[in-house]
């Protein structure tokens, strides 16, 4: 049965995804959607299609949370034609005043959990699969004042691409997406009160969904939106980053 395996899918980016795969991936089965707080997914999951919903609650930031996942797919073997590595947080803050903990949860769901929800999913990967990564235009700079945020997306892009090299014997599609700030419960969750994100263009989350996915579809590597962040990205290749770092703050 083909599956889909999609983290963070409570709300925001991942239920958006969840909801239109179908119209690009008609071949989708079944759906296995990871979150803390799977009420929420229960909310939509009668709206996809008919297909099979698994609403799987786990907390990434745990390291249980990994062995739990593992036991589940060898349990089940399913065949994951699609997997979205959407779950992630961020926090804006001076590093000195920021709590460590906060820090360290960053860290643990943007790079360790996207590292091992993938190496776990991938022995279920068959050729024509497609593996989605959830970075951020904050991987393009380095973001002051949500420095570990930035960091991390930039992990999130490195890994990927270097993924998509290693995966290609495997015709194993990998597709990092890097939008701009959504109107998403990210925003107060992180506690942003940036002047800088009052000003940027915010990308509407169902049309970031439908550019993943046909951008996952098509086999691209990168997907960004908005030609603004478009050419952001060209400005960070091409300028020092420590010319862009004071624009970039948050």
């Amino acid at each position: 049965m083909k599956t889909a395996l999609i983290t963070g899918a409570s709300g925001g980016l991942g239920r958006e995804i969840a909801l239109q795969c179908g119209r690009y991936f008609p071949e989708i089965e079944e759906y296995w959607l990871i979150a803390r707080r799977t009420e929420k997914i229960e909310e939509y999951a009668q709206r996809l299609g008919g297909a099979k919903v698994r609403a799987i609650s786990l907390d990434l930031a745990k390291d249980e949370s990994y062995a739990a996942l593992a036991e589940l797919l060898a349990r089940e073997k399913p065949e994951i034609a699609l997997l979205v590595n959407n779950a992630g947080l961020g926090y804006w803050g001076a590093a000195e005043k920021l709590p460590v903990e906060k820090q360290i949860n960053c860290v643990d769901v943007n790079v360790k959990a996207v590292s091992a929800v993938t190496a776990i999913a991938l022995p279920y990967m068959r050729a024509g699969s497609r593996a989605v990564f959830v970075s951020s235009i904050a991987s393009f700079v380095p973001n002051a004042y949500m420095a570990v945020y930035s960091a991390t997306k930039a992990y999130v892009t490195s890994y990927a691409r270097a993924l998509r090299y290693e995966l290609k014997g495997r015709k194993i599609g990998v597709t990092v997406v890097c939008p701009g700030p959504m109107d998403t419960e990210f925003i107060a969750a992180g506690g942003v009160k940036s002047k800088t994100f009052e000003k940027l263009p915010y990308c509407d989350v169902r049309k970031v969904a439908a550019g993943t996915l046909r951008a996952a579809k098509k086999g691209r590597f990168i997907y960004t939106n908005k030609l603004f962040y478009k050419f952001y990205r060209f400005l960070a290749k091409v300028l020092p980053a420590a010319w862009l770092v004071p624009a970039a703050k948050t």
